[in-house]
């Protein structure tokens, strides 16, 4: 019986986590909808942000963890918008390479007060010392995920076919 009730709140932490993860994302997207930016719209413009501009369309994708066909479209939209822009890399003449516009880098100063202000709102109440913790132990518990994930691939790779 302990057994069953142990994967019952190991189930409760994943659900509470996925939970987490939602609320988080539909407070934000509250804030920038108004702004004109779906979630995948405001994300893409975040990681490009965060990864320091000017980054092939398949690096974005990767670090958004998403599939490059599922990021065309949201870019074709920021395209749209004036926010962001493609060139051909010089290195790669295959390989699209992602720039913020002025109008974007502006976007994105307007985004940041929005998201620092849910941010700072989901966090009331909770130390720094507190969130440093559940910090780590997110990051713990990710590390093994990946960790899981790498050891099933490779186990799927000794698979004979």
């Amino acid at each position: 019986m302990s057994q069953e009730l142990e994967r019952l709140k190991e189930l409760s932490l994943a659900e509470n986590l996925g939970r987490l993860h939602r609320l988080w994302r539909t407070a934000a997207d509250a804030e920038l909808i108004p702004l004109g930016l779906t979630h995948p719209r405001w994300t893409a413009l975040w990681k490009l942000l965060r990864l320091g501009d000017n980054v092939s369309q398949k690096v974005l994708a990767d670090a958004l963890e998403i599939e490059l066909p599922s990021l065309m479209r949201t870019l074709n939209q920021l395209e749209e918008q004036g926010y962001m822009q493609r060139h051909c890399c010089e290195k790669d003449k295959r390989a699209r390479i992602v720039s913020l516009t002025p109008d974007g880098i502006e976007m994105l100063k307007q985004m940041e007060s929005k998201i620092m202000l849910v941010r700072r709102n989901l966090l009331a109440g909770i130390s720094s010392q507190e969130l440093s913790e559940f910090e780590r132990v997110i990051s713990l518990i990710s590390d093994n995920a990946l960790a899981v994930l790498h050891k099933n691939t490779e186990q799927d790779n000794k698979i004979p076919k």
